[in-house]
């Protein structure tokens, strides 16, 4: 499990975070694997691209699981 730092923000968007935490080598790529509903939050297919996610909030995609804090 990753935890990834929210650092002073209230939220980061779910395509940027996988972008930053390279599960996407780019913003195409972070698109179409929330649009295949291959990204769960809180165990639960996300189809909001830009979703916002907030501490507490933990995003799962094949092996890899990051808890945003």
């Amino acid at each position: 499990m990753q935890i990834f730092e929210l650092e002073g923000h209230d939220f980061i968007e779910l395509n940027k975070l996988l972008k930053i935490e390279q599960l996407a080598s780019s913003g195409g790529e972070a698109k179409q694997l929330i649009d295949e509903g291959l990204i769960l939050v809180n165990g639960e297919v996300e189809k909001q691209r830009r979703k916002k996610l907030r501490s507490g909030d933990v995003v799962k995609f094949e092996m890899a699981e990051i808890t945003i804090k």
